[in-house]
C-alpha cells in the first residue's frame, strides 16, 4: 500500500519509489503557504488569527503542449493560493478537517486535476504544529460536485423571506393571526425577533455585552416558539435548510451564525442584525410586521397586506 504523504510531500526518489506504477502524473504545488487566519472550534480560538501553514499538492494529466510556453494552457499556481483564500473568506471554520476538504473540493472543479493532496496545520498551539492531511480524487469529487449543482438549483427556487417580529405584535393577541398569515404566503418565511426588553444584565467588556445582546435575542426566538409549535428555532444554515424543505416557520438564534461570519456585522441591534442576516440569504431587505415605521425597510402593516 501506498505511503500518500510520501507521493505527495516527500522528495523525488521517495515519490518515485512509492508511486512505481505505470500512470504518470505531472505535479503542481504550493507548500508551506503560511497565513494568519480566525479559525478553530475552542472559545479562546475565536476574535483572534493564528498561523496555518497549507501546502497543497495537485497530479493533473500530462501537459503535452509544454513547447508553447503558453501561461493558459497549464493550472495556475494561484488557482490553489486562490482556492485556499476564497474558503476562508466564506465563513469562518471551526475544523481543520472541513477547511481542507473545501480546498480540495474545490481545486478539484478543474477536469485536468486527477487527485489533491492538502495538509493543513496550526503553528501557535502547541511547540510544534497540529494538523491534518487529507487525499482526494476526482472520481470521488465528481458525484459531490453534481449533488452541490443540484443544491444550488434548488436553494434559488426556495430563498426565504425575512420578517422582524416586533415586541409589540409577539406580545398582542394577533399573533397567531399573523403567524396564519405567514403560513400561506409564497416564500418560505425566516423569522427575526428584538431582544428582551426588560433585561438588566450588562457589561463593560465589548465582546461580553455583544454576546449577552445576542442571546437575550435568542432568549426571545425560544418564547416565540413556545407560544406557538408551528415555529422552530434554528441557529445554523443547515437547520435552516432543514426547516425550509419540511415547510416550517423558522426563528433565527443569531449567536452561531454571527460568530461564525468572516464579514461579522457591527451591530447587535436587532433590526441591522436581521437586515444583515436578510442580505446574507437573500440578498434583499427585510419586512417588519406591525405599523412601526423605520426608514429603509419594507412594512406590512394589517395581516390583510400579506401576499399569498
Amino acid at each position: 500500500m501506498k505511503n500518500n504523504d510520501i507521493v505527495a510531500f516527500g522528495d523525488l526518489l521517495g515519490r518515485s519509489i512509492a508511486n512505481n506504477d505505470k500512470e504518470f502524473l505531472d505535479r503542481i504545488s504550493v507548500r508551506d503557504y503560511i497565513i494568519k487566519a480566525e479559525i478553530g472550534a475552542f472559545q479562546s480560538e475565536r476574535g483572534k488569527k493564528q498561523r496555518i501553514r497549507i501546502s497543497v499538492v495537485l497530479e493533473v494529466e500530462l501537459n503535452n503542449n509544454l513547447k508553447s510556453d503558453d501561461v493558459d494552457r497549464i493550472i495556475s499556481y494561484d488557482t490553489i493560493i486562490e482556492a485556499i483564500n476564497m474558503q476562508l473568506s466564506i465563513e469562518r471554520i471551526n475544523l481543520l478537517e472541513t477547511f481542507a476538504e473545501k480546498i480540495a473540493t474545490e481545486v478539484l472543479t478543474d477536469s485536468r486535476t486527477k487527485r489533491v493532496f492538502v495538509r493543513v496545520e496550526k503553528l501557535d498551539r502547541i511547540p510544534g504544529a497540529l494538523g491534518v492531511e487529507i487525499v482526494r480524487a476526482s472520481k470521488a469529487i465528481g458525484g459531490l460536485q453534481s449533488k452541490q449543482k443540484l443544491q444550488k438549483i434548488a436553494e434559488a427556487a426556495s430563498v426565504p423571506s425575512v420578517i422582524l417580529i416586533p415586541n409589540s405584535v409577539v406580545n398582542s393577541d394577533d399573533l397567531s393571526l399573523w403567524l396564519d398569515g405567514l403560513e400561506k404566503t409564497k416564500k418560505p418565511v425566516v423569522i427575526c425577533v428584538e431582544g428582551a426588553t426588560n433585561s438588566s444584565i450588562s457589561s463593560e467588556n465589548k465582546l461580553a455585552q455583544r454576546r449577552i445582546d445576542l442571546l437575550e435575542i435568542e432568549k426571545n426566538a425560544w418564547l416565540l416558539a413556545g407560544k406557538d409549535e408551528r415555529c422552530v428555532v434554528i441557529n445554523s444554515r443547515t437547520e435552516l435548510d432543514w426547516a425550509i424543505k419540511n415547510g416550517q416557520l423558522s426563528i433565527w438564534a443569531p449567536s452561531k451564525i454571527v460568530l461564525d461570519a468572516v464579514d461579522k456585522p457591527l451591530s447587535t441591534d436587532a433590526i441591522e442584525l436581521a437586515n444583515w442576516f436578510s442580505q446574507s440569504i437573500s440578498d434583499s431587505n427585510i419586512t417588519i410586521l406591525g405599523k412601526k415605521v423605520i426608514n429603509g425597510h419594507n412594512y406590512i402593516k394589517t395581516i390583510e397586506d400579506l401576499e399569498y
